[in-house]
């Protein structure tokens, strides 16, 4: 937390050297959280050099341990191939673990690689399930907005039965708690 609050610069100057002190001996100990927030810093460039290796290294760690932030952040390395190759089916995996938990920028990102066929086979149906998730799970507008927008550019290419289909799925997978939804 003391990191963040330098980070953030919230009652102390903002200094990401400070931030990335405190951070280290959270992640250190094993809190995923510090070990995303880390990775963010590696990431960025703030309070160190400019590293996607050693971010990729911080977001796994705190992916293995179930952080859907980590493994949606995980997912767009892989997608961007920054500090690994470019890798669409290791991208749609690490995105694949977040949306399930409910994250929905992760449900949006898959949205695409089935809409695109990036590392999946083409499924308009799937795309369509994935967009609805997420439009149905965002609280921001901007977001919800982007999630609809794309659900409904997507069933101008589907019949009404493969509408019908995606609606479906998506209503299984909220049921299930967002297993078994791929």
């Amino acid at each position: 937390n003391l990191g963040g609050l330098y980070a953030n610069g919230q009652g102390v100057p903002q200094d990401y050297a400070s931030a990335r002190l405190w951070i280290e001996k959270a992640a250190a100990q094993g809190k995923a959280e510090a070990q995303f927030n880390l990775g963010v810093l590696y990431y960025n460039g703030r309070g160190v050099t400019q590293d996607y290796a050693t971010a990729r290294q911080w977001y796994e760690k705190a992916a293995a341990q179930g952080l859907a932030v980590a493994q949606y952040n995980l997912g767009f390395l892989y997608y961007l191939g920054k500090g690994v190759p470019q890798n669409y089916a290791m991208a749609r995996n690490w995105w694949g673990k977040a949306a399930t938990q409910g994250h929905a920028r992760a449900q949006i990102r898959l949205g695409a690689l089935y809409e695109m066929g990036n590392g999946v086979p083409q499924d308009y149906v799937r795309a369509y399930m994935w967009y609805n998730l997420a439009a149905a799970n965002l609280t921001s507008d901007g977001d919800m907005e982007v999630a609809a927008g794309n659900r409904d550019t997507i069933a101008i290419f589907l019949t009404s039965a493969q509408i019908a289909e995606g609606q479906r799925l998506s209503q299984q997978c909220q049921e299930n708690k967002f297993r078994n939804c791929d």
